[in-house]
């Protein structure tokens, strides 16, 4: 990721945006990254006869994320809304493909 200027060095409107914008375009990236490690989940979860949707590991993840946010300063109950809809996102493209729909 390119670094990015810090807030509050930030002069302008239009100087905040892009600096948005660019951590969006690096989001985008880093989702996209994760969603090959789904892909190889598939492929693993196939070889062992797992089904996609792991209840542990659903809960597991979440609270993770729900743990970095607060460690961050971010809303908690935000960040697990966003990870529930990321995870159940990913669950569905693995049933898909493990055909469990």
């Amino acid at each position: 990721m390119t670094k990015l200027t810090p807030p509050q060095d930030c002069s302008s409107m239009e100087e905040v945006r892009a600096q948005i914008d660019r951590m969006d375009r690096e989001l985008v990236r880093m989702l996209a990254a994760r969603a090959g490690y789904i892909d190889r989940a598939i492929a693993l979860k196939q070889l062992n006869g797992w089904p996609a949707r792991i209840p542990e590991r659903v809960e597991e993840v979440v609270m993770n994320a729900r743990a970095a946010a607060e460690g961050e300063g971010l809303d908690p109950d935000l960040i697990e809304s966003l990870w529930r809809q990321l995870v159940e996102w990913s669950i569905a493209r693995e049933a898909r493909v493990i055909r469990e729909e």
